[in-house]
């Protein structure tokens, strides 16, 4: 491998790299509160028509394969970004993508807490709020880990998917590279990566969340 095609994989790496946590953090931030909202309407302070909206919501989003949400997103990524290709404007549906899907992980993780926490919760005095802050969410912690480690592994997917459509990172890198000129090598050094990218994830989203369960 030529110098030069050693520093196009290593910023391809970087910028794979820099999507998935970007996008990630932007998930859980919009997922968190939109799966907590989709339990609490359902479990603690039941209201089904909102239950249902969300649900419905989710579903549907999560039902379109992401490569034809790639292209339906260009015009909103153009409208928020500037422009359609590129690392950064990637952000905008990689993010929309895994919120959907983090959403339903993170209500799943809530329904396995025990069915008498929110009893419990409730017979102390405590509010909606509360309830969440200092019980589901405490408890729901080591799960919630798991939750945001399966959401950046799929990321990792979802990167390789946006080089299709000029979004940089290792997926740009192996169509250039690796189909376009026929390089073997180069697309066997890029699955490599991703591979060795996923474990470090998985690694480190268990070790995070044993420490926490133990704590």
């Amino acid at each position: 491998m030529s110098m030069m095609l050693f520093k196009e994989l290593t910023l391809a790496s970087a910028e794979t790299l820099y999507m998935v946590v970007v996008s990630t953090v932007c998930s859980v931030i919009l997922g968190l509160p939109l799966g907590t909202i989709l339990f609490c309407s359902s479990s603690i302070k039941p209201m089904r028509k909102l239950k249902n909206y969300i649900s419905s919501l989710i579903n549907l989003s999560r039902s379109i394969p992401f490569i034809i949400l790639l292209v339906t997103l260009i015009p909103l990524t153009r409208l928020i970004m500037g422009t359609s290709l590129g690392v950064h404007a990637m952000l905008v549906p990689l993010t929309l993508g895994a919120t959907p899907f983090i959403a339903r992980l993170i209500n799943n993780v809530y329904q396995t807490l025990p069915e008498g926490l929110i009893e419990t919760g409730f017979s102390l005095g405590t509010s909606t709020w509360q309830m969440i802050r200092y019980i589901i969410i405490p408890e729901a912690l080591p799960g919630l880990i798991h939750a945001t480690t399966v959401t950046a592994i799929t990321l990792v997917n979802y990167s390789a998917m946006a080089g299709t459509i000029g979004g940089g990172g290792l997926g740009d890198f192996a169509i250039r590279y690796g189909y376009q000129r026929f390089d073997g090598l180069s697309m066997l050094i890029t699955v490599t990566i991703l591979v060795i990218l996923v474990q470090l994830i998985q690694i480190g989203g268990d070790k995070l969340a044993a420490y926490f369960d133990k704590n």
